[in-house]
C-alpha cells in the first residue's frame, strides 16, 4: 500500500492493517489473537506516523503472514535509520520505537539504495506463557 498525503494516511494504515488481519482470519482461517491485532495497529500507527514526520515523500506499507507471524514492513525515503533512545521517564514524546521494540518478536532497520525499510515480526496467536511481548520474561 502506497501511503502519501495529509495525516489521514496513519489512520488509513491502520484501518489497512486491521482489514488484512481480518482476512487473514476469515479467509484463510489463521487465529489472529485481538491481542496481535491491537499491537498490529500500533506497530504500524508508529511506523507511520515516524516516516510522515521524517522523511520526504511516500510511504509503502506492505503486510505479510510468514508462518505464525505477520510482518509489517515500512519503507521511506529518508536513509538514516532510527535509534532507539534509553529509558527517560521525564522525556514527553518519542517513545514510539521503543514501543514497537518491546512488543516486537523481531525488529530489523534496513538501508535500501533509497531510504530505508523497517521490518517488525509480531506473533499472530497471543503467547501461551502470557508474556506481553510474545517472550519469556527474563
Amino acid at each position: 500500500m502506497a501511503l502519501d498525503g495529509d495525516g489521514t494516511v496513519i489512520a488509513r494504515a491502520r484501518h489497512r492493517a486491521a482489514d488484512f488481519l481480518a482476512g487473514v482470519q476469515a479467509d484463510h482461517g489463521l487465529p489472529v489473537s485481538q491481542r496481535a491485532m491491537d499491537l498490529t495497529q500500533l506497530v504500524v500507527s508508529e511506523l507511520v506516523t515516524n516516516s510522515r514526520k521524517y522523511a520526504p515523500g511516500p510511504i509503502l506499507l506492505d503486510l505479510r503472514v510468514t508462518g505464525d507471524m505477520v510482518e509489517v514492513v515500512v519503507w521511506d525515503s529518508d536513509p538514516v535509520l532510527p535509534i532507539a533512545r534509553a529509558a527517560d521517564a521525564g522525556r514527553v514524546g518519542q517513545h514510539g520505537l521503543e514501543i514497537v521494540m518491546a512488543v516486537a518478536q523481531g525488529f530489523v532497520a534496513q538501508r535500501e539504495p533509497v531510504g530505508k525499510r523497517i521490518t517488525v515480526r509480531l506473533a499472530l496467536a497471543d503467547d501461551p506463557g502470557g508474556a506481553v511481548s510474545g517472550r519469556m520474561p527474563l
